[in-house]
């Protein structure tokens, strides 16, 4: 079966969501190896599974269908206790998952490559092993205690009762949940009642009861284990219409169970051998995840508000709506052009009440493309969170190759950006914690020598800094190795010996950006072949942003990045430069002054200018693109800055701000230094989009260019 192009993107895109929980799910899976299993994440993983076999089934997609049904057979036999969750098992998942990303990637381009198809044969081998190993587990009679009518064990799950098995074991106490709620409401009224048991336990089954009462409503009857006493559970159903009735409690809350209720009271029962694993000791009474997790009482509710309101939108289409908001920019201004042409003309009355109507109109036209562009600026933007959980995984898994400990830490999961920029960010962000955890992060012998806790730590962190955000990936290693740098540099004939001791500190650390550069002794899968810091550099400044480093010997090292939140529509600064005109996008200017010519001072056969006691390097925008140049004896400066750059640009006048939709440029210009792209401001003739990041770079980095050899 082939899909239509249509059902092609809609597959694509709800699996590519189910995906993003997945390894949400997965990442956390990974990083609580060694602990004790967390049922409801399991089943969250599982019911992620199910639901991408369903959706790839209905779509003819049989690799993933096929892959998709070997994950969930284990995860099934892994939720009912019948397999032990072991590395070997959480490798395979996690195989599962890249497996799948290899496929849907393909099959959004309409691909079917044997490499592909091999690998997820592979790992569906892979699943099936240890679901081949897994055996039903021996019938276990305890549940024949439970204080239960047959009518309701014959319609339990096999699932729901492993859970109750595995409560009983663990020392919890089952109680008999009984609530009566009105027809009209009774989902809300559910819904609410669920969210405060979770924050006290595990439900493990929820079933209309056999007992409807007085026929007014409808009842349900919630099985649930908890460690919580029972005043406080009485006290937390408190103004709900339920009802609390033991059928099991741990031996030390007999005597607080409530008064009047018949209780059944006995001893945690011993963990049972698992196939194909040796008897173990009884397992301490460790209360279990949802047993500790303090969900806040509205967590259902606003899940399922969230979930019926989210929309999919295709990228495209977005496009196409910027587009439309791009011509609305340009009759805007045009009308805005007419209205003062008509005000200023010195015409009868008559033109100037045109002018002033126009006027109006082009106010109301402005604002209400305001809110036409932020809600479409809104419907971009995606957390950068989606990043971020990818890149736990990574450190996780280069950790464990590598024989180190390390730490992974994420703010700002959060902040937003556009969308277009957190997939270009995906590439960038990988290779500086591959670094950061190849190169960075000491092993545990040597950091103890160092006098550092064994466990290393890499964190990234996003934060909002007005129309720009900041992303920092640092880590507490060994810092960059600056002799080991300047003495690649050298042997690779970067530059030459006789200035390699005059570089400073930044022009060194700048040179890890270089093609080819490495300071790695050995090649590795991870690093060392002299591609990555490169590459990111190459798509941050693609992206109008900067990179920017810092380090200290033994204690780390941080990579900034500084990006524009969205490329898509920007505020900007329109100038004029030897008769040409340019738009400088308003969110890199930090400041506008005039300067005077005799202001301008040399050092080092570059110019700079002071700026309340600071100085700054100064660049003419006419010699960055070498025109022609006026002799002025004043010039308006554009301060503008990225990180912690800061630079001067001279230009020769200001013709005002606008809004500006950025078009990628073509052909032999679209590398041109210097130049986002371009633009239209109103008059039909397209004007260049300046990229201040890159003129920086151009200008002040290195703050001494480096000799070649």
């Amino acid at each position: 079966m082939t899909s239509s192009p249509k059902g092609l993107s809609d597959f694509v895109a709800e699996a590519t969501e189910i995906l993003d929980a997945l390894n949400r799910d997965l990442s956390i899976l990974d990083q609580r190896r060694g602990e004790p299993l967390d049922p409801g994440l399991v089943n969250g993983i599982f019911r992620s599974s199910h639901s991408l076999k369903g959706l790839a089934a209905m779509f003819g997609e049989q690799r993933i269908a096929q892959l998709a049904h070997h994950t969930e057979d284990l995860l099934d036999r892994l939720r009912l206790g019948r397999l032990d969750l072991t590395d070997p098992v959480v490798d395979a998942l996690l195989e599962s998952f890249d497996a799948f990303q290899v496929v849907l990637r393909e099959t959004e381009r309409q691909e079917h490559s044997p490499d592909a198809t091999q690998r997820a044969q592979a790992v569906c081998r892979k699943l099936a092993q240890f679901s081949e190993t897994a055996a039903a587990p021996p019938r276990d009679d305890a549940l024949d205690r439970l204080d239960l009518d047959a009518s309701v064990r014959g319609v339990l799950t096999e699932y729901e009762e492993h859970r109750l098995l595995e409560n009983l074991r663990e020392g919890l106490a089952i109680w008999k949940v009984r609530a009566v709620f009105d027809l009209a409401n009774f989902d809300q009224g559910l819904g609410r009642l669920n969210s405060k048991l979770k924050s006290m336990g595990e439900i493990l089954s929820t079933l209309p009861s056999a007992d409807p009462g007085d026929g007014t409503g409808i009842a349900f009857d919630i099985i649930f284990g908890s460690r919580t006493a029972a005043e406080k559970l009485k006290s937390a159903l408190a103004g709900i219409s339920a009802s609390l009735h033991p059928l099991l409690l741990s031996p030390e809350r007999e005597a607080a169970a409530p008064g009047g209720a018949a209780t059944l009271a006995v001893a945690p029962l011993p963990s049972r051998a698992r196939p194909g694993s040796s008897v173990s000791p009884p397992r301490p009474a460790v209360e279990s995840r949802l047993a500790t997790r303090k969900d806040p009482p509205a967590e259902a509710e606003s899940s399922e508000r969230l979930l019926t309101q989210t929309v999919r939108v295709d990228i495209g289409r977005l496009d196409s709506l910027m587009d439309a908001v791009g011509e609305l920019l340009l009759i805007k201004a045009n009308v805005a052009r007419l209205a003062d042409q008509a005000s200023q003309s010195g015409k009868p009355a008559f033109g100037k009440l045109w002018g002033r109507e126009l006027h109006r109109e082009s106010r109301l036209l402005e604002r209400k493309l305001d809110d036409l562009q932020k809600g479409i600026l809104e419907v971009r933007m995606v957390p950068l969170g989606q990043v971020f959980d990818k890149l736990a995984r990574t450190v996780r898994r280069i950790a464990r190759e590598s024989g180190k400990e390390v730490d992974f830490v994420m703010h700002g999961g959060e902040v937003e950006v556009d969308k277009l920029i957190v997939e270009a960010l995906s590439d960038p962000l990988m290779h500086l914690v591959r670094n950061a955890v190849d190169h960075g992060v000491e092993g545990p012998e040597e950091r103890r020598l160092l006098g550092k806790k064994p466990r290393g730590q890499v964190s990234v962190r996003a934060t909002q800094r007005g129309n720009q955000v900041v992303i920092e990936v640092s880590d507490d290693g060994r810092g960059l190795d600056e002799d080991r740098i300047r003495e690649v540099a050298v042997r690779t004939g970067i530059v030459a010996a006789e200035h390699a001791a005059e570089l400073s500190e930044r022009e060194l650390q700048n040179l890890i950006f270089l093609p080819g550069f490495s300071t790695a002794s050995r090649v590795s899968e991870v690093s060392g072949r002299g591609v990555g810091l490169d590459v990111v550099k190459t798509n941050v400044s693609r992206l109008s942003g900067l990179i920017d480093t810092q380090s200290e010997r033994n204690q780390g090292a941080s990579f900034t990045i500084t990006l524009p939140e969205t490329l898509a529509i920007v505020r900007a600064l329109v100038v004029s430069v030897s008769g040409r005109v340019y738009a400088v996008p308003l969110n890199a200017v930090s400041e506008i002054t005039s300067i005077a010519e005799s202001d301008v001072k040399t050092v080092e056969k570059r110019e700079v200018i002071g700026l309340r006691g600071k100085t700054i390097p100064l660049a003419r925008l006419a010699r960055v693109f070498q025109l022609p140049e006026k002799a002025r004896m004043r010039h308006f400066m554009l301060v503008v800055g990225l990180a912690h750059r800061r630079l001067g640009i001279a230009v020769d006048e200001l013709l005002g701000q606008q809004d500006v939709v950025v078009k990628p440029l073509g052909g032999r210009l679209r590398h041109t230094v210097g130049v986002a792209g371009a633009t239209d401001l109103g008059d039909r003739k397209p004007v260049l989009v300046l990229d201040p990041g890159a003129i920086i770079e151009e200008v002040v980095n290195p703050e001494r260019r480096p000799e070649l050899v």
